[in-house]
């Protein structure tokens, strides 16, 4: 009996939580996230679009959001996959530095994202 209960006690610490997310593999990304538009949440308000080609090419586009007052408000550069974490590195923006995140699914077409430097945030996944 105490057996049992040790095997159910352990199968329920295993068990995903209602609440807890997926972290998205290479697969998931290619799926997910490649041939659309994410539109990352942000901190001011309003979505900044990233159309994430198959060809490898990522565009994103601020002009919506007021970026040109900051920086560039359009840019290209390219994307990849690097041991499941979706990377990025445009032209202009961030100087010019990739970047990397680490992908968790928070919804039908919700992700939550970490970036490299422990920044973390949310997007939308359009078509």
């Amino acid at each position: 009996m105490k057996l049992l209960g040790i095997t159910c006690l352990s199968t329920l610490m295993l068990m995903p939580s209602p609440g807890s997310t997926e972290t998205l593999g290479e697969a998931d990304i290619r799926r997910d996230i490649v041939g659309k538009t994410v539109y990352l949440s942000t901190p001011l308000g309003g979505e900044l679009p990233l159309i994430f080609r198959s060809s490898g090419k990522v565009d994103g586009n601020g002009q919506a959001i007021g970026l040109g007052r900051y920086v560039k408000p359009s840019d290209t550069g390219q994307w990849w996959i690097d041991a499941n974490r979706l990377c990025q590195k445009f032209q202009s923006w961030n100087k010019g530095k990739p970047m990397c995140f680490e992908l968790e699914r928070a919804g039908a077409n919700t992700i939550k994202w970490t970036r490299d430097n422990g920044k973390t945030g949310v997007a939308r996944i359009g078509n």
